[in-house]
Order: C-alpha cells, then structure tokens, then sequence
C-alpha cells in the first residue's frame, strides 16, 4: 500500500466540475498529472455501465475550437498551480485539437517546458478511411508532456526486442547454456586519436586504445565474457539477450494495443484506456510513493495504475456514474475496502461529493436546502435579509449576472427559483409564487419541491391560461436524476 501524502488526502475519489474542486488543493502538491479531457470531436457516445446495463450518454462536444480551449485553460491553469516543480503533466488528445492545445500549453507551462509530443498508435486500421473517404484513416492519438522545472522526474523505460532484432543482434547462441549473445566493440571511441583519454596497451596479441582499463579486461576474459575468433583478431565483448534491458522506449507507442469493449479489462467508457499505457507513463515520470492525479478520470484506469505501481493518488470526474465504475474497480482489480475510515488509516479510498439522496436532503436545515437546489439550478442566490418570496434567480449564459449582486437589477433576463422543503407544496405556496412573478414581471419561475398536490399543480396550469405567466414545477427526484433539465430547456 503505498504511502499517504502529507500535503493532500490521497486514494479520494471527488465527484464534481474540476474546475471546482482543483482550487482547493495546495500548490505543489502533485508529482504527476494525467488528463484524457473530451477530444472537441463532435461525438455523442452512447454506452452501457456494467452489470446494470445503465444506459449512459457521454457528450464529448463543443460549439467551436475556441470554446474547447476556452473550456481546458482555466482547467490547465489549476493543473499547472498544483503540479510540483519535479512533477510531469501528460495531456491526452487526438487530431481534432492538440496543435490549439499546444499553443494553449506553451503560454501556461512555457515553452521550454515542453518535453514531448507522444504518438500513441492506438490500432492499426480505422473505420474512418473506409473506401470512399478522402483522408487516411486517424489510427493514434497524441499524448503532450510537459514538466514543472529542469529537475524533474525522468526514468528510462524499455521495451523488448522483436524478433527481426534478435536474429539480427543476438545472433550467436552458447553451446552450453543456449544463451543468445552479441559482440560489442572494445576497442576505445574515436579509433587511434580517442579524444577521452583511454588507455593504450597490448591484450590478446593487439595493440589498442581500449574502452577499460588493463584490469578490468582481465578480469572479463576471466569470465568469458571476451572472445577472439583466432589469434591476432581484435577481441570483442560478448553480451547476453536476457541480461540487456531492451530497447529504449522513444516517442512512438505502437506497441500498446486499445482495450476491447469485450475483453476482461473493459469496463464500457467509450475512451477508456489500457492499463499498460498508463503503466508507462506513471514508471516514467514517477517512483513509488509519488502523489499522481487525473482530474478528467472516467472509469479510473489512471487511478488502478497508480495504485498497483504503489502510487498515492486523486481522482476527479463530473460523472457519478463513472464515480462508481471506478470504485468497483478499485474493489474488485486492487482489493482495496471504500470508506472513509478506512482511507484514513490507509487501507482504503473515499469517494467524495456524490450527489445528495432526498433522504439526506430532507434533514439539512433549510438555507442549506435553498443552496443545493441553487447550485443544481445554476442560479444566483435570492438577495441577503428578506427573500420577498424569491430563493434564486436564474440566468441564461448569453446574459450573466455578474459577482457583484448588487448590480443584478440592471439585467431584466432572469427566472426566479422557490424552495419549498416540503413533501407536498400545495395551492397556497403556489399562490403565493404567483404573487412574486405578477409583482416582478416575470413570465417564467421555477418552484422547487420534493411533490406537489394536484391542486397545485393545477392552479399553475390556471395561472398560465389566465395570465400567461408560466410556473414550472421541479421536483428534488428530478434535479437528481438530471431529467430537470428538460423542463428548463
């Protein structure tokens, strides 16, 4: 298990908008940075979540570049803050707008930070070049790397050899052992005017400026590790396949295949990533005990990764769909327990921030009611002192308030909110709301309640044939499940 961070809780998962919850983090509390945000691709995903068969629709679409952008650099900003100056960020995105997001990286992290721009060939033939299209078919994605400072973390990774490798480097085999083997050159860089100062003596009959020192070449012709074809050739070293540490990983990941919707990884995300390539970029840019974060985490392959490489971490996701995908995860691939006592004593993960129940929501007291349902809303608080039957305000986005409540009065396009804390709200509340939206000119007002009596609602159907003033009834069941927004609409 490894090591909780003094600077911030890890093994939590937040369920809520990054933007707002990143804020409340320390600076320089994180070593790694994972976020695999929406693409701005223009794709509307419909998929199925586990054994429940929950149909989920995951919208990964912007109006524009600029509103993807718009969206990321606040999102970046925060990221940035929180990264420690030995820490890595890693920015997964495809075609559509890693070149803007570049641009937009360079001015947060400068330019001098960038370290690379990872492919990551993600399959080798698409449906998007089908015969007839006109473009070749998009097969990788492009993984940005950045780091905090000069001193950051960096640890070699490698990969095997193929085999074309093998018989072509590898080529000779021991008799005795079968061990495949090269030879190496011993002979000192630079040929007979080596520039490092090698030293120059006789070995085997041969004259040469040598790599090692007179002892040492001793001591690996003691161990067989030198071999002379025939007397007077230039030895050469021997070295063994399984003893070399393969061939370094460059910038081009074809060698990590995507995660099949069937296969015992999948969990149905529509993005998901494989393990084996967060794997690698959590062994790169991290070592154990390191804080890793990913604050667009889905179903939470970051999360698994870092946990399994003994990494504390944080996630973060607007889904509680995908919250709850990921904490299956963590129970079922790391064996880990949720709670948050036992997160606390460190054997265990906490999830954070899921959305309220109506049986929680009927104990709070009711300012704190009247909040939620503005938050869910969007809207504005009513003004402090006397509500004057108005809890909230809403807004469209082409017009809204600014933080000054103050300066509210001069803005006319606005929707009044009431909260009533009541099973049933009946067709006096509703009244009594009619009175407000007559007084204040509004044509449109939102009541809020966990039910309503049929004599509410109709006496709202009256209102609106008698004086073409429209109340909306919102229940709490609906602000839950999200199908609110409908009627908003």
């Amino acid at each position: 298990m490894p090591k909780s961070s003094s600077l911030v809780d890890t093994r939590v998962i937040y369920c809520g908008d990054n933007l707002d919850l990143l804020p409340k983090l320390p600076d320089a509390c994180v070593d790694l940075i994972y976020i695999d945000p929406p693409f701005n691709s223009n794709r509307n995903y419909e998929v199925f979540w586990g054994e429940k068969k929950e149909k989920r629709s995951f919208e990964d679409r912007h109006e524009s570049t600029k509103a993807y952008i718009d969206f990321m650099r606040p999102r970046c900003l925060e990221l940035h803050r929180v990264l420690k100056p030995t820490g890595s960020f890693y920015y997964h995105c495809d075609w559509h707008a890693s070149h803007y997001v570049k641009v937009m990286l360079d001015g947060i992290f400068g330019e001098n930070y960038f370290l690379n721009e990872i492919i990551w060939k993600r399959q080798s033939a698409h449906s998007d070049a089908k015969q007839g299209s006109k473009h070749l078919g998009r097969v990788h994605d492009a993984i940005l790397l950045y780091v905090g400072g000069p001193d950051y973390t960096f640890n070699h990774q490698y990969r095997l050899y193929d085999e074309a490798y093998i018989e072509k480097f590898y080529k000779h085999v021991e008799r005795e052992t079968g061990r495949r083997y090269s030879l190496g050159d011993l002979c000192a860089p630079g040929g007979a005017a080596p520039s490092k100062g090698n030293p120059h003596y006789e070995f085997l009959g041969v004259t040469r400026y040598w790599r090692f020192s007179k002892e040492k070449m001793d001591e690996l012709w003691k161990k067989g590790l030198i071999v002379q074809s025939k007397p007077g050739a230039v030895p050469r070293q021997k070295r063994y396949l399984d003893e070399g540490h393969g061939v370094p990983v460059g910038s081009i990941w074809d060698d990590i295949g995507p995660v099949q919707g069937a296969g015992a990884e999948g969990r149905g995300y529509p993005t998901q990533k494989p393990v084996k390539l967060l794997e690698r970029i959590i062994k790169l840019s991290s070592n154990p005990n390191d804080v890793v974060l990913d604050a667009f985490c889905g179903c939470g392959t970051a999360l698994v990764a870092a946990e399994t490489l003994g990494r504390p971490w944080i996630g973060i996701d607007m889904s509680p769909t995908a919250c709850n995908v990921m904490a299956k995860r963590l129970r079922d691939v790391c064996k880990l327990d949720q709670g948050e006592a036992l997160r606390a004593a460190g054997s265990g993960f906490a999830i954070r921030d899921l959305p309220w129940t109506e049986q929680r929501l009927r104990k709070i007291p009711p300012n704190e009611f009247q909040n939620w349902v503005n938050r869910q809303l969007h809207a504005v608080p009513g003004p402090k002192g006397a509500d004057r039957g108005i809890d909230g305000r809403f807004f469209f986005a082409d017009s809204p308030p600014t933080s000054d409540p103050t300066a509210l009065g001069f803005m006319d396009d606005w929707y009044p909110v009431q909260v009533k804390q009541e099973d049933k709200a009946g067709r006096p509340e509703i009244m009594s709301f009619e009175a407000v939206m007559t007084r204040d000119k509004r044509k449109t007002g939102y009541f809020v309640a966990f039910g309503f009596t049929q004599d509410a609602l109709d006496e709202a159907r009256r209102f609106i044939l008698s004086d073409h003033r429209h109340i909306i009834p919102l229940t709490v069941s609906e602000i839950l499940d999200g199908s609110f927004a409908e009627k908003m609409a």
